[in-house]
């Protein structure tokens, strides 16, 4: 199980208007477990693509990234940690809607 320890959620423009709703790119920070084959010593994070359109919301695209080197990680989450990082950014694109 990971835990996220942050997230910083910032819209971004579509300039090709592929998608409908409002598109935001989340970073969410993880922190995961030595035992954990996701492990790494520098840190991993996750960088999002979030819509939002009307009451509908969800990850579109996800990335995993080692921190520091922003190596790219081959990796995939599972349906509990996804829902976690779906969460997340929901909550965080919430209140970036609400400062608006």
């Amino acid at each position: 199980m990971l835990t996220i320890t942050g997230c910083e959620a910032e819209q971004v423009r579509d300039p090709f208007g592929i998608l409908s709703g409002i598109r935001y790119e989340c970073k969410v920070m993880i922190e995961v477990p030595e035992e954990d084959e996701l492990y790494l010593e520098n840190g991993v994070y996750a960088r999002v693509i979030y819509r939002v359109d009307g009451e509908q919301a969800g990850i579109v695209k996800y990335d995993l990234h080692e921190r520091f080197t922003e190596r790219y990680l081959d990796v995939e989450l599972e349906e509990d940690e996804l829902a976690q990082i779906d969460a997340c950014c929901l909550e965080h694109v919430r209140s970036e809607q609400i400062s608006d």
